[in-house]
């Protein structure tokens, strides 16, 4: 079988891989045709790689910017010219943006011998911070270039079942399935070194404006009431300064680890913490985040915020604590160490390879 993966962001590039491999294991002939410009660091790149094609993208400098969206147009354009010739037989397409859904069903119109399945990674504008504009034009017509045609693919993937209440009213239930980010197991030493003293938290990832810094303080601020914070922080963002001056004012000594790219590194940061940050914006819309996935594998209970899926996780199986307001669950340290067991009960029962693997297999029997 010859598959098209088409992704435009290098934010999904974990998603992609996955997607790439398991292709790859079955021994179809697989291309991966994705931008050449990098959303994070909003410069393009160029690469040569085998079966894959690094699409020429205009570059934008502002997230929320007609030349975004003026981007995202022209690369969902582009891509099937590219595609036109190569005789595809499964396209699967990785969503955002929300012009490719448009452009894929007319491109599996014109070839009816190709299979069709969207997986979406995100909800645009539903996870956008821009609340009161939601609903307005132009991203009621954004949101609506994605619904229209949504249920016309022969599958719908979707990273968390939080987005399926989103849009279980325009897709057949019956060929749509959740397919969480399933990884490599970590086989890192996970045991924990912890100074009970004190109570040490991660940040882990971007601290951009979807963070919610204030909740953040707030908790800092009330668990230092009755133990010593320390805030360890792995990564970089336009809002860091931010997140240590607040961190700091609430009462928390601030370790600050800049981006640490080596997993053992990381590693050996999280065993001695006891919790990770896993905090956003309650308009924020999301059901699993990468760095709730990353503290689970490496043995860390969270401390969430998040609604959906993350909250039923938490909830059921007790792998960290919902914020509610209230830190008293989170200062009994005596608890961290069966919390730290179902940290890798949850990995294994929902983001396991083998799992994610055989899902994936399920899906494609349907399709093809």
């Amino acid at each position: 079988m010859k598959v098209a993966i088409i992704n435009c962001f290098d934010t999904y590039e974990v998603r992609e891989k996955c997607i790439y491999n398991f292709f790859m294991e079955r021994n179809d002939s697989v291309i991966v045709i994705k931008s050449d410009f990098l959303h994070h660091k909003k410069e393009s790149i160029s690469i040569n790689k085998d079966n894959y094609i690094y699409l020429k993208t205009n570059p934008y400098k502002k997230n929320l910017s007609i030349e975004r969206l003026m981007s995202h147009y022209r690369f969902s354009k582009d891509v099937f010219k590219l595609v036109e010739d190569k005789k595809i037989d499964l396209l699967y397409v990785l969503i955002p943006p929300n012009y490719l859904v448009k452009e894929s069903i007319s491109y599996v119109k014109a070839h009816s011998n190709t299979k069709l399945i969207f997986d979406i990674i995100d909800l645009w504008p539903e996870t956008m911070p821009i609340n009161n504009f939601k609903n307005i034009f132009p991203f009621s017509y954004w949101k609506n270039i994605r619904d229209k045609y949504l249920n016309k693919a022969d599958f719908v993937i979707t990273e968390c079942d939080l987005y399926q209440q989103v849009i279980e009213k325009i897709v057949d239930k019956t060929k749509m399935e959740t397919l969480y980010l399933y990884r490599e197991p970590n086989m890192l030493e996970k045991t924990p070194n912890l100074d009970e003293s004190s109570i040490h938290l991660c940040y882990l990832g971007s601290i951009n404006n979807i963070i919610d810094i204030s909740t953040i303080g707030e908790i800092i601020h009330k668990i230092s009431k009755v133990y010593p914070v320390i805030l360890k922080i792995i990564g970089d963002g336009e809002k860091k300064e931010e997140l240590i001056l607040v961190s700091q004012e609430n009462g928390a000594k601030i370790e600050d680890y800049g981006k640490i790219y080596d997993p053992k590194k990381k590693q050996e940061i999280f065993n001695t913490c006891h919790y990770g940050l896993n905090i956003y914006k309650d308009t924020t819309f999301i059901g699993v985040t990468m760095k709730s996935i990353d503290y689970l594998d490496s043995g860390l209970p969270i401390i969430n915020n998040i609604k959906g899926d993350t909250f039923s996780f938490v909830e059921k199986y007790n792998c960290g604590i919902n914020y509610l307001r209230d830190v008293d669950e989170i200062i009994k340290c005596k608890k961290m160490i069966e919390l730290r067991e179902q940290t890798q009960y949850v990995v294994n029962k929902f983001f396991s390879l083998e799992n994610g693997k055989t899902l994936l297999e399920d899906i494609i029997r349907k399709v093809c």
